[in-house]
């Protein structure tokens, strides 16, 4: 098991919201595409009136914010993590949703009936789990027949790909966990899901202050190469990559829509 999908890794990485705070802000602040990447996911949910919802790996729950008529409209909404820090994190985001759930739940082990819900949620986490068909089994098994299983992950070819490339001399690689991507999503969704549909979100890094992405960078676990590497350097290694003022970044993200 690869350093990154390793779960003590994984809970440690997790254990708060700091990393994880970090880098959405790099992309609040610098992405090319203004709707976001969280309003584009919601954008894409069908869920109607009286459905039960769960949504596995919920982080800050941020892209629950503001989405009122949504969340009304579930007859159940369970958000839930691996992370305990994760689950008080969202509680605390989201205080003024009375009508929300909040639980521990490991996605190999959900503690749910079969055919509980009518949408199950798992965005940017499918890569960190250990057994990705125990997990997606157990999604399916507490779907309903004509459920809808909304997954968001990345590609192998964008921000990862790009550091590596211009950090090459202290030795980072592009380790990137390759367990659940764009490229290999729908092979693997098809192991356990008759119908599934790709989407593509259009973004990229249009970056103005390099600090940002200095501490972006030092909030991956897979940068471990330069903990003993002066900011500075790094710092300098980006103004050099700069055009006009600009950091380009690519990006490659999207979703999987599974029935």
């Amino acid at each position: 098991m690869s350093e990154i999908n390793d779960t003590a890794v994984v809970k440690h990485q997790y254990a708060n919201a700091d990393n994880l705070n970090t880098r959405i802000s790099i992309h609040d602040k610098y992405s090319t595409n203004k709707m976001g990447f969280g309003n584009w996911i919601v954008s894409n949910y069908k869920i109607d009136k009286g459905m039960k919802v769960l949504e596995l790996g919920c982080g800050t729950g941020d892209m629950w914010k503001h989405e009122d008529a949504v969340i009304n409209s579930c007859s159940q909404l369970v958000l839930s993590d691996f992370s305990e820090g994760m689950v008080e994190t969202a509680k605390q985001n989201l205080s003024s949703y009375d009508n929300i759930e909040y639980r521990v739940i490991d996605i190999q082990k959900i503690p749910y009936e079969d055919e509980t819900f009518d949408i199950v949620i798992a965005n940017m986490m499918l890569y960190h789990v250990p057994d990705i068909d125990e997990g997606l089994a157990e999604v399916r098994r507490v779907l309903k027949k004509n459920g809808s299983f909304y997954c968001a992950t990345y590609g192998e070819h964008g921000i990862i790909e790009y550091l590596s490339k211009i950090l090459s001399v202290y030795g980072v690689e592009d380790t990137i966990n390759k367990n659940f991507t764009l490229q290999n999503g729908t092979e693997i969704l098809r192991r356990m899901f008759c119908d599934v549909e790709k989407l593509e979100y259009t973004d990229s890094l249009a970056v103005t202050h390099v600090d940002d992405m200095v501490d972006y960078i030092y909030s991956l676990s897979s940068m471990t190469s330069l903990n003993n590497v002066p900011r500075k350097e790094i710092r300098e290694i980006l103004l050099q990559n700069m055009t006009d003022g600009i950091l380009h970044v690519p990006k490659e993200y999207g979703m999987f829509v599974a029935s």
